[in-house]
This record gives C-alpha cells, structure tokens and sequence, in this order.
C-alpha cells in the first residue's frame, strides 16, 4: 500500500513535469513579469451592482476546482476574499483551454472576465482570459485558507495611500540573507543556535507574498558588519516594500513618487543643493542601462565583449582590481562603479544589472545574461536598489549555489542558501 508520503511526493512530481511541458513550448509561467489588476474579490462582490456586466481583472491563488468537461468552476483568493470564476471551453481558445484544465490547486493565475451572478445568487466572474502567472510545485497545506479578517494599521503615508500594509518582520535571522554584506552574528541562548542581525528584511517579506499579502512595506533597523564612512554606517533606518503582479518599472514608478513626495513635503520645494549644485527632483528621473553608462563614461561597449577572457583583458588594461570569482558581469559592474557612479548627480535610474551581481533578481526576456533590476543614484550616491523578483523556485536554487560558491571562495558578502524561503517559493 502507498503511503501518503509517496503520494505526496508523486504528486510533486507531476506538478514539476508540467511545469516541464510549459516550458518547452514556450509558455514559462515564471517568465510573466507583470499583471494588471483592477479589481480585488471583496469589492467586486461588496459591490455587485456597480461591477455587473463589467469587464475586470483579478489575480491570486486558485483554492478550489470543479471540472465538467466544457466547463469549470474555480474559486480564486487574491489578498481581500476569494471569488468564483466560471472558465467555459467557448469563451477561450481551444489551446488556452485544454491548458487551463491542467492547472491545479495552488496555482496563482490572472483571469480577465465580465462579473455575473449564477443561477443559485453567487457573484462570479465569466472568464474571457486565464493566464497562469506562477506554478505551484507543492502540495498547499490542508488548513491553508488564505488570509482572514487581518487587522490593519493606517498612518496616511504614501504608501498607505497605495493601497500597501506596513508590517513588522524579525530583526534575528537564523540565516544572513537579502543583500550583498557581512553581517553582525549572535548567539541564542535558549535555542543553541547561531544567529545574525538581519542585513535587509528582503526574504521575510517575500514570504508575506508568497501567502497571500499583496502590497507590504516596512520600516525598520538593519545592520551591516562593514566598513564606516559618510556614505555607510553600520545601522540604519531603511524602508523596503513589495507588490505582487508588478515589475521594476512599477518599482521606479513608486520609489520616484516617494522621493518627489518627501522632498515636498520636507523641503516645499523640488530644487536641492547639493555640493554647489543644483539637483532637479520634479523632473522625471532619467532611465538608463549599465552597459550605456560604462559606454557613456569609461568608452567601453560591453555588448561587443562576448568572453569572460576579453571581459578580464579590458579590466587589467583599466587598471581595475579582477579576483577570481569575478564573471562578467561582475567586471561590468566595476567598470560602472569606478567611471560612472560618481557622475550620476541627477536623479538617475540605473538599469538592467548583470545576473552575476543579482542573484535574487528575475532575468530580463530578451537577454538572460541581464535582469530587470535597478538603483537610483542621486548626487553620485545610491538611494535604492530594487528588480522584478525571481519567484521560479528552480532558478532561485542555482543563483543561490552559485552565491555559496563565492562564500567558500572567500566572498563574506555572499547569501547564503535559504532552503524555507525556497521552499516557500514552491507554493
């Protein structure tokens, strides 16, 4: 007789063989980097009759399924309730159907329909489109029912305002992770264990995601065991947030809404001196790649360098200082921080990082060797770094390798493998 351990993971198995077969023909879930939603589940049925017969979309995680050869019911949790959504064979294409009665429970998907109620009063959603928007390789726990009656804390900020939830996630870390430093290492007693400052709140509230959470934000300390200077302390005050079915375009959008915002606010006015200069902060940031810099500054074109070989060439003749666990992409970026970061006064979007130095971003789709990731400089000093975020588990495990790789070579600012936040990943 199999046991329910087997079954389990037979079941596993089947979910990573479709994912498979997405894949090669070319419908990776995990290559869909945004999703616009308009509405959320408690406010289309709170509000049935200002919705009815209005086309909308929503978003989240597929909990129950009802198949009846031409036609299905499905209920969807997003981050406010759970809706059901009625997905007919006639209202899709054939191939868009036959892939959606292989999604499973868990799933996280994108459905685009007229809201309706059925026969027996329920609102509902006619589906016109499902686009599955990430892979659910385990099994949901049985209790999980998404998120119910959450108590939540408004201040009026800006991110308020937009709809995010500012939470609280731990300060002790049982693994150093998030960001690229050398963190400060303690000891719990009661539990015998080694543990660490946290160095970014990154991982923490990526699992607030993962469960369910859709906009969060937090504001707190972090620590980083690392040199001090006018530029780095070894505590600060930083603020991170996150948004589900959004990218780093949204991100740019928002970090440059909250900048403009507080300089208002703090200041009445959009026109900073700096240093003898003048820094325009009510103009739009300016937008620019990593490679178009370092041709702007340094006059060298990394798009002609195909070889590490020639990438190591190119930096001896700069002078610049190569180690060995260096890539390309790391040689790229030292190219930037020593002719081209120093340069960027006005507000400047530096864009599309190399994978080497991103390990927790998701790969740009028309060139994997890069990720659609950011940092904005402002009077030749970051102000923040963000990307679309990686949520193939698959992929995640290898970045994650390769950065335990550069910690046994002696990269202290490596990360470590977080096999819960993988773990998490895979629902």
């Amino acid at each position: 007789m199999e046991t329910p351990e087997v079954s389990l993971n037979e079941l596993e198995k089947i979910r990573r063989e479709k994912l498979e077969n997405l894949r090669e023909n070319g419908r990776d879930p995990f290559n869909v980097t945004k999703y616009e939603v308009t509405a959320n589940s408690k406010d289309i049925i709170n509000n049935f009759e200002e919705y009815e017969g209005k086309e909308v979309s929503i978003a989240g995680r597929i909990m129950t399924k009802r198949d009846m050869g031409k036609a299905s019911f499905i209920h969807v949790q997003d981050t406010s309730g759970q809706i059901q959504s009625y997905v007919r064979k006639d209202e899709l294409t054939e191939e868009a159907f036959v892939e959606f009665k292989k999604y499973d429970i868990g799933d996280i998907i994108g459905i685009k329909g007229i809201v309706f109620k059925t026969q027996k009063g329920e609102v509902s959603i006619r589906a016109k489109e499902v686009l599955l928007l990430s892979k659910s390789l385990k099994i949901l726990p049985e209790k999980y029912h998404g998120l119910k009656d959450t108590e939540v804390r408004y201040r009026q900020r800006y991110l308020d305002e937009l709809g995010f939830i500012e939470v609280e996630t731990p300060i002790l870390h049982s693994i150093a992770g998030g960001a690229a430093a050398r963190p400060f290492k303690t000891h719990h007693n009661t539990l015998d264990m080694d543990m660490y400052l946290r160095i970014a709140p990154e991982l923490k509230l990526k699992r607030l995601i993962v469960g369910g959470f859709e906009k969060v934000y937090e504001i707190g300390r972090v620590f980083r065991n690392e040199g001090m200077s006018i530029r780095h302390n070894p505590e600060f005050t930083m603020i991170e947030l996150y948004q589900a079915y959004a990218d780093y375009e949204d991100m740019m959008n928002i970090t440059e809404g909250i900048i403009k915002h507080v300089t208002n606010k703090v200041l009445d006015k959009g026109i900073v001196e700096y240093n003898d200069v003048e820094i325009n902060i009510e103009k739009p940031f300016e937008r620019i790649s990593m490679i178009d810099l370092v041709k702007k500054y340094a006059e060298v074109d990394f798009k002609q360098i195909k070889t590490l070989e020639e990438a190591i060439k190119l930096a001896k003749e700069h002078h610049l200082e190569v180690e060995k666990h260096h890539k390309k992409g790391d040689i790229l970026n030292l190219f930037f921080e020593k002719y081209a970061e120093d340069k960027l006064i006005q507000p400047t979007f530096v864009i599309d990082y190399p994978v080497e130095i991103s390990p927790l971003s998701k790969r740009k789709k028309d060139d994997l060797d890069y990720t659609e990731r950011f940092e904005l400089f402002i009077g030749g000093r970051e102000y923040a770094n963000a990307f679309s975020e990686l949520n193939d588990p698959i992929d995640q495990r290898e970045r994650f390798k390769r950065q335990e790789e550069l910690r046994k070579a002696g990269d202290d600012e490596a990360c470590e493998i977080d096999e819960d936040f993988l773990t998490a990943l895979e629902y």
